[in-house]
């Protein structure tokens, strides 16, 4: 008969540090609180070396543990399971670089799922602790999956100011909910029941916030090939409504069969049929839809099922469905934007993404560090004179209460034309004067035509009455066409 063995108190509260460690959101506050806490345990340690001195314990302790008393199977309980969180602790950080150098290549791959090099030696290191494998395998899934997240969330979302720090630990929760321990044991293959809309101005970065949710989604690992069941990057699907008109929408989202309408010459896959059960879809600019497809969407979300256009076949749907519209908050929750049964069905998690504005303004140092990172991307490294430069040209050009009315994606811009010509003058269609002056001249001259005329005209009443609708009501033109001329305007 197998011995019980117990902890001591001094062990259990120890191992139940660590246990809160690997549960709790690594970008909240509380995270920071835990850390403390340990670090109470070691007070010469500085903070940067502070996680390798608590591996150092958990190994020296488990060490202890497994020579007197053998693997997790000899305890129950409580202590059996703080004992098997701190062998995942242990795990989780011995195999971490590896897993970080797996996205990887996965991102090189794209979609062939790439052999995992060091599962053996995993999976080697868990059984010899006592877990089965079915446990091993899902352990496989969830280190993988952590990783993802915390790659994509820390490394393409960046910025130190308090609405950035606020927006990734929402980012956190809607992948692993606000207890991790609890997604682990009911809600890790049930995620796609959580649809989430994404709110923000245009230019935000609402799309770079989606992938990272959707690359971030379990995926099981297949232990018979030694790989994810799914390449991630795969698993998401993106879709841009405002480029279809309403004819089309349709298809685009359900797909449609051979002949079902003119044009129809081959049977075609929507973004439905083509998003994998372990994957998610994105539907940017979802605040343009018409009420008929909003039902349709309704019926997908609700029910998990969809029938291409010309088929009289049902398919079913098992991803997960992530939306953005730049819509604001205002008229979201209003019923403004969408029907109030599919509202209620799409907004699980409503996430707002802060603007540039407001980031500078909390913190503003925030365009330093994105001015680095920016320039990091273009370059392929790090240019200290290239940052200084295209600040220094926003100090001269801009000045410091410049709004950014494009956000981080304006401030892209930005930094591609300074390093073209070393001159920015701002996003000047803000300046009605300036607009109206360009029409004006325009119109005597004779060098308008008349779409860009009616596109000049939208863009100027919109920043005269500041909504879609109101241009709508003073032109007589539906809204999408009037936000497709002012975006032709935009882009010239």
């Amino acid at each position: 008969m197998t011995q019980n063995h117990r902890l001591t108190d001094e062990q259990r509260n120890f191992f139940s540090l660590v246990s809160d460690a690997i549960y709790i959101n690594p970008f909240s506050d509380l995270r920071h609180d835990i850390d403390r806490k340990i670090a109470g345990l070691f007070p010469d340690v500085k903070e940067s070396h502070l996680i390798d001195k608590t591996l150092d314990e958990v190994r020296r302790r488990l060490a202890e543990i497994e020579k007197k008393n053998g693997d997790i199977t000899t305890f129950q309980g409580r202590d059996r399971n703080l004992i098997e969180n701190a062998f995942l602790f242990d795990f989780f950080y011995r195999y971490r670089d590896r897993f970080d150098l797996l996205i990887q290549e996965q991102l090189t791959a794209d979609d062939v799922s790439v052999k995992v090099g060091f599962a053996r030696d995993a999976i080697a290191y868990l059984k010899s602790r006592g877990f089965e494998f079915e446990r091993i395998y899902h352990i496989m899934a969830l280190s993988y999956q952590i990783r993802r997240a915390y790659y994509f969330i820390r490394d393409t979302l960046i910025g130190q100011s308090p609405a950035m720090k606020e927006f990734r630990r929402k980012l956190w929760n809607n992948v692993f909910t606000h207890d991790m321990s609890l997604y682990i044991r009911y809600l890790w293959n049930r995620m796609e029941d959580f649809s989430t809309l994404l709110l923000g101005e245009t230019g935000t970065g609402k799309g770079t916030a989606a992938m990272a949710i959707g690359r971030s989604g379990y995926i099981p690992y297949d232990e018979k090939s030694q790989s994810f069941k799914e390449s991630f990057p795969r698993s998401f699907v993106s879709l841009n409504l405002s480029q279809f008109p309403e004819s089309l929408m349709e298809s685009e989202l359900f797909g449609h069969k051979k002949g079902s309408f003119t044009g129809a010459i081959e049977d075609f896959k929507g973004v439905f049929e083509r998003c994998s059960p372990y994957g998610s879809i994105f539907l940017d600019e979802i605040g343009e839809i018409a009420v008929p497809v909003q039902v349709k969407l309704l019926r997908v979300l609700q029910e998990r099922v969809f029938t291409p256009v010309g088929s009289r076949t049902e398919s079913r749907f098992q991803g997960r469905v992530i939306a953005a519209t730049n819509r604001s908050f205002d008229d979201v929750q209003n019923r403004k934007v969408f029907r109030d049964d599919f509202y209620y069905r799409l907004c699980s998690d409503i996430i707002t993404v802060p603007s540039l504005r407001q980031r500078i303004q909390e913190t503003p140092e925030e365009l330093d560090i994105l001015l680095a990172f920016t320039v990091n991307r273009m370059v392929g490294e790090d240019s200290p004179e290239y940052s200084f430069m295209v600040k220094d040209v926003i100090r001269k050009h801009l000045g410091p209460n410049y709004e950014w009315p494009g956000n981080v994606r304006e401030l892209e811009q930005c930094v591609r034309r300074v390093l073209l010509n070393r001159t920015y003058s701002g996003d000047r269609k803000k300046n009605l004067g300036d607009l109206e002056a360009r029409l004006v001249s325009g119109i005597e001259e004779g060098s308008l035509d008349a779409q860009k005329l009616l596109s000049g005209y939208c863009r100027l009443l919109h920043d005269r009455l500041g909504t879609y609708e109101d241009v709508a009501k003073r032109t007589n033109l539906d809204r999408r066409t009037v936000k497709k001329h002012i975006l032709e305007w935009d882009n010239d």
